[in-house]
C-alpha cells in the first residue's frame, strides 16, 4: 500500500514537471515568434534597428539618399543626423519604434492654426536632426544621439495609431524634433493613421530630397515647414544646410497639393532685418501663394544663443506689416500669448473669425470654412 502511494505520488510530479515543461516549451515558442515589428528589425550593437529607405551601396561604404546631406558612411558611422548608422554595409535607423517624447498637445501649439482650431493632436518625436542650429528651441532632442536618451518604450506604428484612437484624438503630429530623422517611423505611422482616417501633421526644416518627400506626402493633411532664414549665408552659418534645398521642398509641396503652413523664427540680430521679412514673404506669395497662413514666432534664448534676448514683440509686428503689406492673407505672431498677431481674419472684410489666446480658442464664427459676413472661403480643414 505504501508503495503503491510512493508510486502515485511519483507519477503526479512527473505530470507536474512534464506540465510545466509543456508550459515552458510553449512560452519559450511564444517568446520566440517574432511580432511584426521584431521581424522587421535586428540587434546591432545592443539596439534595435530597421533598415533604412533611400540609401545605396558606394566604394567601401553606403551613401544615404534621405536628405541633401548626402552622407557617404564607411562601416559603423553615423550620418549627421546621428540616427542612422551603417553596419555590414547596410544603411539602418536607430530609432523605429523608439520615441523618445510623446504628448498630447493643443494643435496650437504646433502651431497649427488652419487645421481643427481647439482640437488636441497627439505628439511624438524621437532624437534625431539632420541639421545643426544654433538656434534649436529643442536641442536636447534632435541633437542627441539614441543612446543618450531613454525612449519611454518600444511603440509600434499600431500603437501609435492606437493610442490616438483610444483617446479620442483626430491627428497625430509628428514634431519636437526634426521628422526627417526618423522618416521610416513616420512614414508607417501617418500611412496607418490615413488608413484609420486619422489626420497627419509633419512639423519640419524641410531638409529632405524630392523623391523621399513625395514618397509621403500624400499620407499629410498639413505640413509645417520651418523656413528659418532667406540667405544662403544664414543657412550656411547658422543652420548647417541650404536654403535652396528648403525652397525646393515648399515648392514641391505646393506642386503636389499638400497644404503648407510656414513658421519663421525670428531670433534677433540673426534673421530679424526688414530687408529679410521682405524678401522672404515676397518669396512666399509668389511661389505659395497669399493665402497661406505664415508664422513670425518668438525665439527665446536656449542652446547656443543663449546669451541672445527674447525676440522683441515689436520687431515681430513689424514682420507681420511687412507680410500683410505684400498681400499675404494670414499672417500669425508666435510664441506671444495675448496679442492680437494670433488671430485670424478674413481678409477681404477682415471680419474677426478665430480669436486666440496662447492655446486657447476664444472665438470662432466659421461656417463651413467661409467667412460668415462676406461668406470669403477661408483655407483650411475646419
Amino acid at each position: 500500500m505504501v508503495r503503491n502511494n510512493f508510486l502515485l505520488t511519483f507519477i503526479e510530479k512527473i505530470g507536474v514537471t512534464f506540465s510545466f515543461l509543456i508550459l515552458a516549451l510553449l512560452l519559450g515558442m511564444l517568446i520566440l515568434a517574432k511580432s511584426p515589428y521584431e521581424l522587421s528589425l535586428v540587434k546591432v550593437n545592443d539596439n534595435f534597428v530597421k533598415e533604412a529607405s533611400y540609401w545605396h551601396k558606394k566604394d567601401l561604404g553606403v551613401q544615404c539618399e534621405l536628405c541633401p546631406n548626402y552622407c557617404f558612411l564607411p562601416e559603423g558611422q553615423r550620418g549627421l543626423c546621428k540616427v542612422r548608422i551603417n553596419k555590414n554595409n547596410t544603411l539602418y535607423t536607430e530609432v523605429y519604434n523608439q520615441p523618445a517624447s510623446i504628448h498630447i498637445d493643443p494643435i496650437e501649439k504646433k502651431p497649427i492654426f488652419h487645421m481643427l482650431p481647439g482640437s488636441e493632436i497627439l505628439s511624438l518625436s524621437t532624437v534625431g536632426c539632420p541639421l545643426k542650429c544654433s538656434f534649436c528651441q529643442n536641442w536636447s532632442l534632435s541633437q542627441a544621439y539614441p543612446e543618450e536618451i531613454k525612449i519611454i518604450q518600444f511603440m509600434t506604428p499600431e500603437d501609435i495609431v492606437n493610442l490616438a484612437i483610444a483617446k479620442n484624438l483626430p491627428s497625430i503630429a509628428f514634431t519636437y524634433g526634426e521628422p526627417v530623422a526618423y522618416y521610416e517611423y513616420m512614414r508607417d505611422i501617418a500611412k496607418l493613421a490615413h488608413k484609420k482616417e486619422l489626420r497627419n501633421v509633419m512639423v519640419t526644416s524641410g531638409y529632405i530630397n524630392e523623391k523621399p518627400l513625395l514618397a509621403i506626402a500624400e499620407y499629410f493633411d498639413v505640413i509645417k515647414v520651418d523656413l528659418k532664414g532667406i540667405s544662403e549665408k544664414f543657412y550656411k552659418d547658422e543652420v548647417g544646410g541650404y536654403l535652396s534645398s528648403v525652397l525646393n521642398t515648399l515648392k514641391t509641396l505646393k506642386k503636389a497639393n499638400v497644404m503648407i503652413e510656414v513658421v519663421n523664427l525670428v531670433v534677433p540680430n540673426r534673421n530679424d532685418s526688414e530687408e529679410d521679412f521682405d524678401k522672404l514673404t515676397k518669396w512666399v506669395y509668389d511661389n505659395l501663394g497669399p493665402d497661406t497662413p505664415i508664422f513670425f514666432t518668438r525665439f527665446h534664448p536656449d542652446y547656443k544663443l543663449s546669451n541672445l534676448p527674447p525676440t522683441p514683440l515689436k520687431t515681430l509686428e513689424r514682420a507681420r506689416e511687412i507680410a500683410l503689406h505684400n498681400g499675404l492673407n494670414f499672417v500669425y505672431i508666435g510664441n506671444a500669448p495675448g496679442n492680437t498677431g494670433e488671430n485670424t481674419y478674413c481678409p477681404v472684410c477682415k471680419t474677426l473669425l478665430i480669436e486666440r489666446e496662447g492655446y486657447l480658442i476664444r472665438r470662432n464664427i466659421l461656417k463651413d470654412g467661409h467667412c460668415p459676413v462676406c461668406n470669403r472661403a477661408i483655407p483650411g480643414i475646419w
